[in-house]
């Protein structure tokens, strides 16, 4: 593998675990808002009425490595902002890997929130996110992240530079299930399973 021309090793990068901050050359970033999410919600009248402007979630990552390159790796942090689009927690959009075969984990650092996990025959469960929980998210497998408290959802990830994102499938066909505020607690409202469309 080979490190782009501009890094150094002798400037290491560096993590602020507790905050999910990371500083250095190799640093990438994603911010999305309510209203780059058109379609993520199910209640689109009450999307509609939000602030467009509002941050939904964060991403950073490093990126050592050309995404394309076999056999690398990439780590980054992600932070849930607290909110309810009507009934319907914050929450990323959501992705199967590019290359499906590919897995991911992720670790909680802080906040109270749940993994959705939905195989290719749209079968979907969930793991609840808390501080400490580790999520190994196996290759084949649609992954969201939904924050359910009252405070940020911190999250760190590693997955491999080569598996890509497919939210092209999730944007068309969604997840079979969706985690809604029901009687105050957060529950998970599941479609009937249907194979996915090649």
């Amino acid at each position: 593998m080979k490190l782009p021309e501009d890094i150094s090793m002798d400037d290491p990068s560096r993590v602020d675990w507790l905050n999910g901050g990371m500083q250095g050359a190799l640093t990438r970033a994603s911010v999305r808002t309510l209203g780059q999410l058109d379609g993520v919600f199910h209640d689109r009248s009450a999307w509609q009425s939000m602030d467009p402007k509002a941050v939904v979630y964060t991403v950073q990552w490093q990126e050592p490595v050309s995404q394309e390159t076999e056999a690398g790796l990439f780590w980054g942090s992600t932070i849930i902002e607290p909110g309810r689009v009507g009934d319907e927690y914050f929450m990323t959009r959501g992705h199967f890997h590019a290359k499906r075969n590919r897995g991911e984990y992720y670790t909680t650092v802080q906040g109270n929130g749940r993994l959705v996990l939905m195989d290719e025959k749209r079968v979907s469960r969930i793991e609840v996110m808390s501080p400490g929980s580790l999520h190994y998210i196996p290759g084949h497998t649609a992954h969201r992240a939904v924050n359910v408290g009252d405070t940020p959802l911190l999250f760190w990830a590693c997955w491999p530079s080569d598996a890509g994102h497919d939210y092209d499938t999730i944007a068309k066909q969604h997840f079979s299930a969706r985690v809604l505020q029901r009687g105050g607690i957060p529950e998970l409202v599941q479609e009937e399973p249907q194979p996915l469309s090649k």
